[in-house]
């Protein structure tokens, strides 16, 4: 068509030798296939497919060059697959795209083994994808839908054991005829006269804008004798041959190249030989800086193209190129892994308070604390799920019960299915529970009778007894804070004395009908020196230790369970008071871990001076009393007593001098306790101590 040359403006007639008589090069193409792809399809080969190898329908997306030394690239993002399997039966249609994702359709073979993604015949598989692009040309399918000519294909190998994935992608290019002999190739603005170029480039913009042509890749430019360029769809050929004005072919190039065009120009040629003209034809390079039409960096080229009769014949199987050059691996352990996932999503939160307003958050820290429960009723399930919401990783869950059918409601670490058939071990049941929730949570239940004073043990009961002593006490020694969580007072004070001897942090949360006690425990006394046994009764900074659970007592703990109705078996309590006291003993715990005194952390109160106002969290209360009635909340503190039947100097050395012997006496005589730490004396002397009351009143003159 002699026409279709005259674009070529007389103007650049000296330029005309860039590329004369050269053969056509073309600027391969890239891809990139986005982490969501692979999250899709294990989604998919995981709840879908199995072990199904059929080949699955893909959208890719690419847009025209936008940046003068970036080339773009193939796209496959996670919309690139079907989402379900009913999308992926019923559904061939591409993902929706836009001005910046072009949608391109294309087919992946996911393969089921490594060996049968290395036994593949790659050879093959290319022509008969090259010859689904050959008959949609001969079909007349390509004038219709034009992307069918930029059809790629991945072949791939999922290993979803070890989150590694193999693909290697090709784009389909027809060989058919002698190679394209390319006679000038120049930016649009060295081509078009002033009007042609801005004739042109309002026409392409009008084209990106407008959502029906915005993601069709292949169109018409033809140029009329006044210098109005219009674009016309692929189905117009036969209408623009006709009417004598000057044509170009044009594409979205994703090249940057001003020495070469890009890759989808190949089944282009092939398009326009065999369906519109062969011989001399005019392409248009379409390229765009910031959303719109770019003449310096579009391309004008002219070409000499002629197909082989082989190739006119629609049974013909074409030659084709376009592997990338080697297959491409990706390893997605870190990010794919459910489990790695819910601790990204997990500590999401974390992140963003130490972003925005804690930058002296250190998760390290609660990552790593191990932490001890004593009780996996209401309290201890409410302080579980707050730990894990304050990233802490190591929970240890301690009870001897079984899950009732009364649990479920308030104790928020069981179902129904944990009360059936006489109830699941509920030490064990919660830490599973936390499992299921959180999988990257190191959580275990230990069985465990804590060994109380006034619950007298039978001899056949003693040996058993010891051992459970023994085994509490390595509990405590392995972890750094323990709850005390329990129902009982006399259950609490084996593990303070316990913490107090290991110089461990203890927290105690105890709920009333509608009042809690929230505390930490001082530090126990400490050795004076290594090479002695001797026992301070300062802390670690010089001060006065704080009081622990029992400081305040002037009686040793005794059996509270014995003889109780009903109402007294059971914790009866206002239900919103556990989430209450469970949430601000892990708040105490997490502000005790960041305190650069730890455990030695001084006792602060509301409003007062001693207040650390330097401190991230706040202050840091010693003890917190709640009343719901009237809504109020108060804090104090309470320093460690020298007659404290669990943390005092006297206890904690015959704990250390007699051992296990020592327990066993204290649990079977109670008042031994009270002897031992001069509570017996300090009540017979405030019994003994009378008051003289005086009767008479005073005159009126004396007031």
């Amino acid at each position: 068509m002699a026409s279709s040359s005259s674009v070529v403006s007389s103007s650049s007639s000296s330029s005309s030798d860039k590329g004369s008589g050269r053969i056509l090069q073309f600027d391969p193409f890239q891809s990139l296939v986005d982490e969501g792809f692979w999250h899709r399809l294990s989604s998919l080969k995981l709840d879908s497919l199995g072990l199904d190898q059929s080949p699955i329908p893909l959208t890719g997306f690419y847009a025209p060059c936008s940046h003068p030394k970036v080339s773009n690239r193939l796209t496959l993002l996670a919309e690139s697959l079907p989402s379900d399997f009913k999308e992926l039966q019923f559904s061939l249609e591409r993902a929706h795209g836009n001005r910046n994702r072009c949608p391109v359709p294309g087919t992946l073979y996911n393969m089921n083994t490594f060996e049968s993604f290395k036994a593949l015949d790659r050879d093959s598989l290319l022509k008969k994808e090259a010859k689904k692009i050959l008959d949609d040309i001969h079909s007349g399918k390509v004038e219709e839908d034009s992307a069918v000519l930029s059809r790629f294909f991945i072949i791939s190998f999922a290993d979803l054991k070890k989150w590694n994935f193999l693909h290697w992608l090709a784009f389909p290019a027809l060989v058919v005829g002698p190679p394209a002999v390319v006679l000038n190739l120049q930016p649009a603005r060295e081509v078009f006269n002033q009007g042609e170029a801005q004739s042109l480039s309002a026409a392409l913009n009008e084209w990106r804008n407008s959502s029906l042509t915005t993601g069709v890749l292949y169109f018409l430019v033809s140029i009329a004798s006044n210098s109005c360029a219009t674009i016309r769809q692929l189905k117009d050929w036969k209408a623009c041959q006709d009417d004598g004005q000057k044509l170009l072919f044009g594409f979205y190039d994703p090249s940057c190249r001003l020495d070469n065009p890009g890759w989808p120009l190949r089944n282009y040629l092939a398009f326009i030989s065999l369906r519109c003209q062969d011989g001399k034809i005019q392409f248009l390079c379409y390229r765009e800086k910031r959303g719109f039409a770019d003449m310096g960096l579009s391309l004008v080229g002219e070409a000499v193209i002629s197909p082989s009769k082989d190739c006119r014949d629609p049974q013909c199987v074409p030659k084709a190129v376009g592997w990338e050059p080697k297959p491409k691996s990706i390893n997605l352990a870190e990010s794919m892994n459910p489990e790695r996932l819910a601790v990204s999503a997990a500590d999401l939160n974390l992140k963003l308070m130490r972003w925005r307003t804690l930058p002296s958050l250190d998760l390290g820290t609660l990552s790593s604390v191990r932490c001890l429960l004593l009780g996996a009723g209401t309290l201890g399930c409410q302080v579980a799920r707050m730990l894990m919401a304050w990233g802490v990783r190591k929970i240890t869950l301690l009870d001897s019960g079984l899950v009732a059918m009364s649990n479920p409601v308030r104790q928020s670490l069981y179902t129904l299915d944990d009360c059936l058939d006489g109830g699941s071990l509920k030490a064990v049941a919660a830490a599973r529970t936390l499992k299921r929730i959180f999988p990257a949570v190191e959580a275990e239940g230990v069985t465990l009778s804590i060994p109380m004073p006034g619950h007298p043990v039978p001899t056949n009961e003693v040996a058993r007894v010891l051992e459970d002593c023994e085994r509490l006490r390595d509990l405590i020694a392995s972890h750094d804070v323990t709850f005390l969580l329990t129902d009982t007072r006399e259950s609490r004070w084996l593990p303070t004395l316990l913490c107090a001897s290991e110089n461990k942090i203890a927290i105690t949360a105890a709920l009333g009908f509608d009042s809690y006690l929230v505390m930490r425990h001082g530090a126990g006394p400490l050795s004076v020196s290594d090479q002695t046994n001797s026992l301070s009764t300062v802390d670690g900074n010089g001060g006065q230790r704080l009081g622990c659970y029992f400081c305040g007592d002037v009686v040793a703990p005794i059996d509270s369970t014995s003889n109780r109705t009903l109402d007294q078996q059971c914790t009866v309590t206002r239900p919103g008071l556990a989430p209450i006291a469970s949430a601000l003993a892990v708040e105490l715990l997490v502000g005790l871990l960041h305190h650069p005194n730890g455990i030695y952390a001084p006792g602060e109160i509301a409003n007062s001076i001693m207040s650390s106002s330097e401190q991230p969290f706040g202050i840091l209360p010693h003890q917190i009393r709640g009343l719901l009635p009237q809504y109020s909340q108060v804090t104090l503190i309470g320093h460690a007593s020298n007659s404290c039947t669990a943390c005092s100097t006297t206890v904690v050395s015959e704990l250390r001098r007699r051992g296990t012997e020592f327990i066993l006496q204290a649990i079977d005589h109670p008042t031994y306790l009270e002897d031992l730490t001069g509570l017996t004396e300090l009540i017979e002397s405030a019994n003994s101590f009378k008051l003289d009351w005086d009767d008479e009143t005073d005159d009126a003159d004396d007031i």
